[in-house]
């Protein structure tokens, strides 16, 4: 829609325009008036005799002097207008070559922003979007058991489209590190929709930021949110021991490998508990000296370095669970691998099979028929080595990693897998989810120092093997990827924490509804 002020300035430049070219027109024919008029004086009687008197002859040369005269103001006049129009004509060009309204040239655009810079925005909101969807749930962890699902149920939902703007965040920025698309201006749109999207997640929590804060408003709740958080404090105090002896325990069993993703998590989430006593004590002294938002800074700090210290003794927990699964999982694995290996033998072939290592000489019907023989009998070589390599593990006297056993044995019987049996998908599952779980856990606890890489492969991980009961199934080679996946993001979480080089008690701000801006979502600070 066009303003009122450029169809003013429009009509006016075409008024202008239509003036001058009027007063050119009239210049032109007053010129040709005057031009006319010494011939409509020319006397047409009848003629006048010739007189011989030399008087009359010499009066001639002063008629054609007043003939000269009478064309000099028509001239004049015809090239005034001429000057005139003119004048408007150059007038006109220079002010539509200097004006920037529409019609005419506008201002050179300003310079395009370097794709490295844009780059690095979109890893900076990705971490920031991410970490604000953490503290949130955190934050909701501590809201709902006293005020219930129904209070909460709008900053769920808020959470739960922010995830959504997430996800599709880093689904493209997967594709965008893949190399696709490839040209560079395709590649700044998929960039400009990252950070359009990580803002938008943003937005929908701060959106709720207010009525969160009304929720947990301190002069309504300091007394029973303190009182809640004391609890969990002291019940993470006295869990604190077990979870010390059960990673005694899993260390004595397994190799050192099995145990080094949580190697060091009690000591750190004993860190986190000193902090959250420090926050709890000058909560509780704020709220005696009647100051509601000192109470409520100090608190939001104290159930951050709290939630902390859960995740880290829940990782703890957790590996020493599947470490025991994958334990028993492990000779029922072994079995089904064997067993789609004979399977594989066993397909009928073009030619007949080879005495020496029982390999079929031709290409074998069903899910293998596209793979060469040579391959298929490098693919059974290997994968008889392995089996022998974890039979040989399994009974000897050295400890062992359950969880690696498991992962090598599905690696190696994956690619002759016929689907036939449904304890390879288990394992893989199982080796999956406990890669996933273990990268989350040091993102959420060390998110202050991770970048954007990890957590876009652990985003990856995820989607590639969706849970709930609403998500497809995923396939065996679905799972071991997401394992890989979920393995090296862990890597890439470790690399930056390294890189970041500073303690884990002083590790991450809460940034949840509305951000770090907000009452309800100060920064953490270090005593």
């Amino acid at each position: 829609m066009t303003s009122s002020l450029i169809r003013g300035r429009s009509r006016r430049t075409r008024s202008s325009i239509s003036v001058r070219v009027a007063h050119a027109v009239l210049g032109g024919a007053a010129g040709l008036v005057w031009l006319a008029l010494p011939g409509m004086t020319i006397n047409t009687d009848a003629p006048v005799a010739i007189s011989t008197d030399t008087r009359r002859v010499a009066a001639a040369p002063d008629d054609e002097e007043t003939s000269a005269a009478d064309l000099v103001l028509p001239l004049a006049v015809v090239g005034a207008a001429g000057a005139l129009a003119g004048y408007g004509y150059v007038r006109r060009t220079r002010r539509a070559r200097s004006r920037t309204t529409p019609g005419g040239s506008t201002r050179p655009a300003p310079p395009v922003p370097p794709l490295s810079g844009l780059d690095e925005q979109a890893r900076t909101l990705l971490a920031e979007a991410d970490n604000r969807i953490r503290a949130g749930h955190e934050e909701l962890g501590f809201a709902e058991p006293r005020s219930g699902p129904a209070a909460v149920a709008p900053f769920t939902r808020a959470l739960r489209e922010a995830e959504s703007e997430l996800s599709a965040a880093f689904r493209m920025r997967h594709r965008y590190d893949a190399g696709v698309p490839e040209d560079e201006t395709s590649r700044r749109h998929a960039l400009t929709g990252i950070v359009g999207r990580c803002q938008e997640a943003c937005r929908r929590l701060e959106t709720e930021a207010a009525a969160f804060d009304r929720l947990r408003a301190p002069a309504r709740e300091s007394g029973e949110a303190l009182a809640f958080a004391e609890t969990r404090f002291r019940e993470l105090a006295a869990r604190t021991a077990t979870t010390e002896t059960t990673l005694a325990d899993v260390t004595r069993h397994y190799a050192l490998s099995a145990t080094a993703p949580v190697t060091g998590h009690v000591e750190q989430a004993k860190d986190h508990l000193v902090l959250a006593t420090t926050h709890l004590n000058r909560s509780r002294q704020a709220a005696d000296w009647d100051d509601p938002d000192g109470t409520a800074r100090d608190l939001r700090a104290a159930e951050g370095a709290i939630a902390r210290a859960a995740v880290l003794l829940d990782g703890v927990d957790r590996l020493a669970a599947d470490l025991t699964t994958a334990q028993q999982m492990l000779p029922a694995t072994l079995t089904g691998a064997e067993a789609e290996l004979a399977v594989v033998r066993g397909l009928p072939a073009t030619g007949e099979q080879g005495p020496s290592d029982g390999a079929p000489d031709g290409p074998a019907e069903g899910p293998l028929s596209h793979v060469p023989v040579g391959e298929l009998r490098a693919r059974l070589r290997h994968a008889d080595a392995v089996l022998a390599s974890v039979r040989h593990t399994l009974t000897g006297a050295r400890p062992y990693d359950p969880l690696d056993l498991l992962r090598r044995t599905v690696e190696a019987a994956a690619p002759l897998a016929t689907g036939r049996t449904g304890v390879l998908p288990a394992a893989a599952l199982l080796t999956a989810d406990s890669a996933i779980a273990d990268a989350d856990g040091f993102i959420t606890a060390h998110r202050a120092a991770v970048g954007a890489e990890a957590r876009t492969l652990l985003a990856a991980a995820r989607e590639t093997t969706p849970a709930g009961p609403a998500a497809p199934p995923s396939t065996l080679t679905d799972r071991l990827h997401a394992d890989t996946l979920a393995r090296r993001a862990r890597e890439l979480a470790e690399q930056d924490v390294r890189m970041h080089g500073k303690p884990d008690a002083d590790a991450a701000p809460q940034a949840g509804f509305g951000g770090p801006g907000t009452r309800a979502n100060p920064d953490s600070p270090t005593p």
